[in-house]
């Protein structure tokens, strides 16, 4: 499987479980990728951290994930690849430079980016934009992929 097998379209998310499984079926579609980018929109509280959690437990963290909401990134180094957890809601565009992202290039790691708008021009192009949207107990999942 790859990157590919996930269509862009909408999905309907019924809860936090949902959620999760749809983070162990993007882990499953990046068995075979080292880099990617993915961008996690969705206000404060929409499920970005509860998917990305799910997504690298299924990619083989083990032990705490910590939420990069006050560090602004957390990596994790796989036997298969690097990961970088970003949560940019509290950076100014400005100080995307000052992160050291060029230590983690995108064609060798696999970024997961909550608020990416935050990044500004210096954030790369996602190879995969999911927009988590609460619709009551649960969230309306709107994805798109690079064309």
């Amino acid at each position: 499987m790859s990157l590919a097998a996930i269509k862009s379209g909408e999905r309907y998310l019924a809860d936090a479980d949902a959620t999760a499984a749809f983070g162990r079926e993007l882990a499953e579609a990046l068995r075979d990728q080292r880099g990617a980018v993915i961008h996690l929109r969705g206000t404060l509280g929409a499920g970005k951290t509860t998917l990305a959690r799910e997504l690298l437990r299924a990619l083989g963290v083990t032990g705490t994930i910590r939420s990069p909401t006050y560090t602004l990134m957390e990596p994790y180094e796989l036997p298969e690849r690097r990961v970088l957890h970003m949560d940019l809601y509290r950076l100014d565009a400005a100080d995307i430079e000052q992160l050291g992202l060029d230590d983690y290039p995108p064609s060798e790691t696999l970024w997961l980016v909550e608020w990416p708008e935050k990044g500004g021009a210096g954030m790369p192009k996602a190879d995969l934009d999911l927009q988590l949207i609460p619709m009551g107990e649960g969230r309306k999942l709107q994805i798109s992929t690079a064309a």
